[in-house]
């Protein structure tokens, strides 16, 4: 048995093999700890820009070609931080984002982030009826969407001042909001100000505002601090930076304003240097066209996806080339033994493993990473780094006893 002393109450006694501590019902991770940085007075953004790599793109449009170097991310960001600011955007203020996935999503996200505002993402698919739910609920000052949705967003809230996302947008466009005040496009261009008024963002403070899918009830809103998505990008960093001198190549299949695709694709892999391919929107030629294209080296994705190419894999392996393809990270729903065998025969070369986590953790939860943990069938992985769990009950959110054979 291990022995914790750090505890305030009493002395922890956790069970190596499982990490349960029967004084309190809680499992620790059996990870490597990840201690958050010691200076409090800090934000998420400023956490991820900080981090030295050798990255160069830091993201491909999959639909136009258009590469977006780190360079131009970080002026971009400190940009739109600027023009935010200049147009009275402080701390504490919500900002609402509605957009399918763009390599401009984490521009938006992580500019809101480092002024201390907070970020509320929705569903491009929602109807104006649950934007307006939302947007009830939140209370943002502020929008940023595209043409194609703007609509969505009038209809919701006629007076909520909007900002567009095109950045080939033409001002003159007669479907056009009389509340929308600028384009991102124009924002990025001007000179990010030295002097701009700043407030201390502490990690403590609210960062992210995402509400959940609702299955177990109507849609709830969920308080992510920066602390909470500081630690996020380090298990990110962590789970997927292993191979830190090779220049990792992601394709981007989730959508971003789930926390999924937020926590790694808007936030951690730039920690990282990766360069990520951006799909706009899923189809499964894309996808498997662009592996071979920007010779892709990760690939996460959720079960029904694998599966897909599990089942054509033999048409898949004659079309395509995905000798770059080194890992398959799969999330969303356990994969089955026949699954996970039968990608393993089908793709020798490709690692498959998996991941669980929900909005409510800001991301990984669990995960698998070896192939040894992954043919632990049944179950997602070991609890993250620095994360801890329990098992409750639904009705009285009690902890539940544990099998005894986890307690020997």
């Amino acid at each position: 048995m291990e022995v914790n002393g750090e505890n305030r109450d009493s002395r922890r006694v956790i069970d190596p093999r499982s990490g349960f501590c029967s004084s309190n019902s809680i499992f620790y991770s059996k990870r490597k700890p990840l201690p958050l940085p010691p200076n409090h007075s800090l934000d998420a953004t400023t956490f991820i820009s900080s981090r030295a790599h050798h990255g160069h793109i830091a993201f491909i449009d999959a639909s136009t070609g258009h590469q977006f170097t780190y360079q131009q991310l970080w002026r971009s960001v400190d940009s739109v931080t600027s023009s935010l600011s200049n147009m009275g955007i402080r701390k504490g203020d919500v900002i609402l984002l509605l957009s399918p996935n763009s390599i401009y999503f984490p521009v938006v996200c992580l500019s809101v982030m480092s002024l201390g505002a907070i970020i509320t993402t929705t569903n491009p698919l929602n109807t104006s009826g649950e934007i307006a739910k939302q947007i009830a609920d939140s209370k943002p000052v502020l929008a940023f969407t595209t043409q194609q949705l703007l609509s969505k967003i009038t209809q919701a809230s006629p007076s909520l001042p909007i900002i567009l996302m095109d950045t080939n947008n033409n001002n003159n466009n007669s479907s056009s909001s009389s509340t929308t005040t600028t384009t991102l496009d124009e924002m990025m261009k001007k000179e990010p100000e030295l002097s701009r008024v700043t407030e201390r963002v502490n990690q403590n403070d609210t960062a992210t505002l995402l509400y959940s899918s609702g299955t177990t009830g109507p849609s709830k809103g969920v308080v992510s601090s920066h602390k909470n998505l500081i630690a996020m990008v380090q298990v990110v960093m962590a789970r997927f930076g292993k191979e830190q001198e090779t220049r990792e190549t992601f394709i981007c299949t989730v959508p971003m304003f789930h926390i999924y695709g937020l926590a790694v694709f808007a936030m951690g892999l730039l920690a990282m240097g990766s360069t990520i391919v951006v799909l706009s929107k899923f189809e499964m030629h894309d996808m498997l066209s662009l592996i071979e294209k920007f010779r892709a080296t990760f690939l996460p994705l959720v079960p029904p996806i694998l599966v897909a190419i599990l089942n054509n894999a033999d048409a898949i392996k004659r079309k395509y080339d995905l000798s770059s393809l080194h890992t398959v990270v799969s999330g969303g729903a356990p994969l089955s033994k026949e699954v996970t065998e039968g990608f393993i025969e089908k793709y020798p070369n490709v690692s498959i493993f998996q991941g669980y986590g929900l909005t409510e953790s800001s991301g990984i939860g669990a995960s698998t990473e070896s192939l040894e943990e992954s043919r632990k069938y049944g179950t997602a992985g070991l609890v993250s780094a620095s994360t801890e769990a329990m098992i409750v009950d639904t009705e009285t959110a009690q902890p539940l006893p544990v099998n005894q054979n986890l307690k020997r």
